[in-house]
């Protein structure tokens, strides 16, 4: 080959190169500081078989877990999801900080408190952090997320009260805290929301005392205190002017009249069952479109009344009471 011919192989060369490595750099979308910190949580987490992807020579928009926008290449999902990973929560999570979703969920061998890290995180609208063995108490400083409009912290070891701060979250959809050791009162600015009236799941826990009677000045969608020892009379939850559609207060320790208990037509599914309510089953029952009724394990008296959805459930929605009779109850003598 003369030198002519050389160099001008060595251009052509030069030029494919060049095209190559250029076309290559336009297609990786990701922005190299999210990257960064994504491989620095991979190894925090011990490089789990569910991050194989996570390959520092492509593009993190295209690795599993993770999502980016498509306007501005920033990681904004973080997904971690049934994985067997031993670690904790990685601090440099708070590193990403235009993710709007983070969840870690059943991850049953994620352990420690959950990081104050997260609280950096001022785009973050749903936070999961369930099915782990996450312990120590609820933090504070989700307050600090003002954009949050989902919070699930069930399934986990939290242990301590529920910080009545929680409350200050004005976009918060559903609150999940159930599922866990939770101990002492339910807050009374659980009755003071300043902005949307959350789901509230507060099931499977030790909370204790009365439920505050300002909780029912709001009108909730569903409530969920199951599986507590919580005593007193909660009658004033509902009314002909609620919205609420799903109520479970089974296995606590309610105790007042439910004969003159007037329910809104919203509900669909009533739970009442394993607590020291006394009384006849209201006549109103008969509007509703219940779904579900289950009022067993109390102290009630008195014929079920005739009609509406009341005959549609078994007898193990209504047995164990002190006096109660009629169908699908033996007939009142």
């Amino acid at each position: 080959m003369n030198n002519s011919n050389f160099v001008s192989f060595s251009f052509f060369c030069f030029l494919f190169l060049s095209q190559t490595f250029l076309s290559f750099s336009a297609t990786e979308r990701c922005n190299p500081n999210d990257k960064k910190v994504l491989l620095q949580i991979k190894k925090a987490l011990n490089n789990p078989y569910q991050l194989a992807s996570w390959d520092p020579k492509t593009d993190c928009c295209n690795w599993y877990v993770v999502e980016c926008d498509p306007n501005t290449n920033r990681i904004v999902t973080f997904n971690l999801f049934s994985a067997n990973i031993s670690a904790q929560i990685p601090a440099a999570i708070g590193d990403l900080p235009y993710l709007q979703t983070l969840v870690f969920r059943k991850l049953t061998n994620l352990t420690g408190p959950i990081p104050p890290a997260i609280a950096k995180l001022s785009n973050l609208k749903l936070l999961r952090l369930s099915y782990t063995n996450l312990s120590g108490t609820v933090p504070t400083f989700f307050t600090q997320l003002k954009n949050l409009t989902f919070l699930d912290l069930s399934f986990n070891d939290l242990t301590g009260s529920i910080p009545p701060e929680l409350s200050l979250l004005q976009n918060l959809d559903a609150l999940h805290l159930d599922r866990n050791k939770l101990t002492g009162n339910i807050p009374e600015s659980f009755g003071k929301f300043t902005g949307k009236v959350p789901d509230l799941y507060l099931s499977h826990n030790k909370l204790t005392g009365s439920v505050p009677k300002n909780l029912g000045h709001l009108n909730f969608t569903v409530l969920d205190f199951s599986r507590n020892t919580l005593v007193g009379d909660i009658s004033f939850l509902f009314g002909t002017n609620k919205t609420i559609q799903i109520v479970d207060f089974s296995r606590n320790m309610f105790e007042f009249d439910l004969s003159n208990v007037k329910f809104p037509d919203s509900l669909t599914s009533l739970d009442l069952n394993h607590n020291k309510i006394t009384g006849s089953l209201p006549q109103d029952l008969r509007k509703l479109n219940l779904q579900y009724l289950n009022v067993s394990y109390n102290k009630l008296c008195g014929q079920i009344p005739t009609g509406g959805k009341l005959q549609t459930f078994d007898i193990s929605s209504y047995f164990h009471n002190k006096c109660l009779c009629g169908a699908p109850l033996p007939a009142c003598n």
